[in-house]
């Protein structure tokens, strides 16, 4: 069975040499294959049919002539630009130090070596590169030899003037190896294959701001002038750090990148597949004699991690070989890899569309995919803002808790103060009735929490009900109010028709600090969203029969853990809080990984990135011109962003 793969493989080779672009001319969304012999029996050749990443661009040599040698697999040759400085080329200067004041990672030693370039020039902010594994990059001994490679690539004018920032991964104890050799580093894989922002905060937070002190170094604070590299358990380091910071590192190049369950690197391909697209550049390479062990199968995550990327639109470059798990392919198309990556930008392609009808990928929701800037800030300057809804005319409201103010933004208008001096409110929906009810907190004159009632026209507010401990709430059409209990786990109601009511009953219980709350279109099922869990249970809304002189009222019934809420890597709580719908039934739950968005049978369809980096997003509604525009509380600022669909 071995000769059909190779005459396979040769075939599409030979079919696309007049296809042959240099790296650097390859559209942004692309798979190469170099040379290769036979694929090992247990290894499957990249997919090759009809709009696959193969089928988009393929690059390979001319055939071998009579008089050529064969080669064998993982032969690669040092490239011609590391082999040696072009002559006149200057060359850049190397420090290095040891790094052990990490807080992020306490106890730990690591070697750092400090790359700057002949062309150096204080007035102009430098681009910056960082590597992990710092030895195996930096060492002019090796096959990597970044140091003489910037050197040519810069003199040229082929990348861009570059500071390089290599970083031996952290030991803890006194038996570290020696710094120029690979050893036994022991908290390489924490800080490697581990997901989660820690390594990229070590970086902006306590290195960098070391080396441009101890250096005089001016960096760039463009994300697209920064990137970060690494091979194996490197390579999924430096794409998490792209992956967390986006705003500090716009490309990633990953060689042989172990993106297996390592410390839970698989799930990349699904979690790239289902977030909306970062501003990444995203270079690729692995090789089908790479690793099959019990953590995972290399050169499988690698091809799946690319057709991710290829699907949600990245502008990324994906190079499929037949090397092992060394540095021999990724060193001989180092410079290429490079020019690719230094390369103008260009527009990323669109993210796919080939979905199944009733699949809600987030390019039915945003504009292409979502794109940079998209996040727009409305208001600023708050305490702590929450509580957003809006009317039937897509006016916005929202609260300043602690404060205990009530803003209004109107369509096409500009933030007003509408309410001071009132109550504290977290959680606010507008009623059949045009009112505004809200979750108070207390506030001047009445500091119990309760359920009020609030007189758009008159500003009057009124207690509905009182002895509650409400946190955010909905109001239906037939005039009931839903509210969540977070520190019962319970669910609430009281009719919009109560006076002072002392302790309504609650209609559902067991749920683990519920917080967001949200109705279908048609009224017919209520979300509830957990704070502290990681579900959002949904309950079907049933009118009782009336008993006597009791009226009907709506109860809860069949709740179940309907959507299962993406967590943040750290392991924290999913931070599931306000919540919104859609007019084709999406519900959107703000969250510490996003704002998350779930189709109506309760499927994850994406997450829609934060407004900002650092700070999580709390209320969430649809408002503003045909009530289109998805808008955000996330503490301090209200945001806004456009959308292709309209709230409830």
């Amino acid at each position: 069975m071995q000769t059909p793969r190779c005459s396979r493989a040769v075939a599409l080779m030979l079919a696309t040499i007049s296809a042959g672009l240099s790296m650097a001319q390859q559209p942004s969304a692309s798979t190469t294959v170099s040379p290769t012999l036979p694929l090992p029996a247990n290894r499957p050749i990249p997919p090759q049919g009809p709009g696959s990443p193969l089928s988009q661009s393929t690059e390979v040599p001319p055939p071998p002539t009579a008089r050529a040698v064969v080669r064998v697999p993982d032969d690669y040759p040092i490239a011609p630009e590391a082999e040696s400085r072009a002559p006149g080329v200057p060359a850049g200067r190397v420090e290095s130090f040891e790094f052990t004041e990490s807080k992020v990672f306490p106890d730990t030693s690591r070697q750092v070596w400090v790359y700057v370039p002949a062309q150096y020039n204080a007035a102009k902010p430098a681009s910056l590169m960082i590597f992990q594994d710092g030895h195996a990059y930096v060492s002019t001994n090796g096959r990597m030899r970044v140091p003489i490679v910037f050197d040519n690539l810069i003199a040229r004018g082929e990348m861009p003037v570059t500071v390089g920032v290599f970083i031996n991964p952290g030991h803890r104890g006194a038996d570290a190896p020696a710094a120029n050799g690979w050893g036994n580093r022991n908290n390489r894989s924490l800080e490697y294959d581990g997901l989660g922002g820690d390594y990229a905060k070590f970086l902006v937070d306590e290195l960098l701001p070391v080396v441009t002190n101890r250096y005089q170094l001016q960096l760039s604070a463009n994300p697209q002038d920064r990137a970060i590299s690494g091979m194996s358990s490197g390579g999924i380091c430096a794409f998490t750090a792209a992956w967390e910071r986006p705003d500090q590192f716009g490309k990633v190049l990953s060689h042989i990148g172990s993106f297996v369950n390592i410390r839970g690197g698989h799930v990349y391909p699904a979690l790239v597949r289902k977030t909306e697209r970062k501003p990444l550049r995203v270079f690729l390479q692995d090789g089908a004699n790479d690793l099959n062990n019990l953590h995972g199968d290399w050169p499988l995550s690698n091809q799946q991690l690319a057709g991710s990327l290829a699907f949600a639109g990245y502008d990324h470059r994906f190079v499929f070989g037949d090397g092992a798990h060394n540095d021999r392919h990724g060193a001989a198309i180092l410079p290429d890899s490079l020019r690719w990556l230094w390369r103008a930008p260009s527009t990323a392609p669109s993210p796919s569309t080939n979905n199944w009808a009733g699949d809600e990928a987030l390019n039915k929701v945003l504009p292409d995919g979502g794109r940079p800037g998209d996040w727009q800030v409305v208001s600023e300057g708050h305490g702590f803002t929450d509580g957003a809804c809006s009317d039937s005319e897509g006016n916005l409201y929202f609260s300043d808790l602690p404060k205990a103010q009530v803003w209004r933004v109107p369509v096409g208008g500009k933030p007003t103060l509408w309410l001071e001096n009132g109550p504290k409110l977290s959680g606010m929906k507008f009623g059949p009735d045009g009112r505004i009810y809200a979750a108070s907190q207390g506030g001047p004159g009445n500091e119990k929490q309760r359920i009020v009632a609030i007189n758009t026209e008159t500003k009057a507010i009124e207690t509905i009900a009182t002895n509650v401990k409400p946190n955010d709430l909905v109001v239906t059409r037939s005039g009931h109010v839903f509210f969540t209990d977070t520190a019962a786990g319970q669910v609430v109601t009281v009719p919009i028709s109560a006076r002072g009511l002392s302790g309504p009953r609650p209609v559902a219980g067991g749920i683990i600090a519920p917080n967001g709350i949200a109705l279908s279109p048609d009224e017919n099922f209520l979300s509830v969203s957990e704070y502290q869990g990681s579900h959002v249970w949904s309950f079907r809304l049933s009118e009782s029969a009336a008993s006597g002189s009791e009226p009907k009222v709506l109860q809860l019934v069949g709740g179940e853990r309907y959507s299962t809420l993406v967590l943040p890597a750290e392991k924290k709580p999913s931070g599931g809080d306000g919540s919104t719908t859609d007019t084709d039934g999406r519900v959107y739950v703000t969250s510490h990984a996003g704002i998350q968005m779930f189709d109506r049978i309760g499927r994850l369809g994406g997450v829609i990135a934060k407004p900002s980096p650092t700070n999580n997003p709390v209320s969430c509604v649809f408002a503003g011109p045909n009530r289109s525009w998805l808008f955000v509380c996330d503490g301090p600022r209200v945001w806004r962003r456009q959308t292709l669909v309209r709230g409830k």
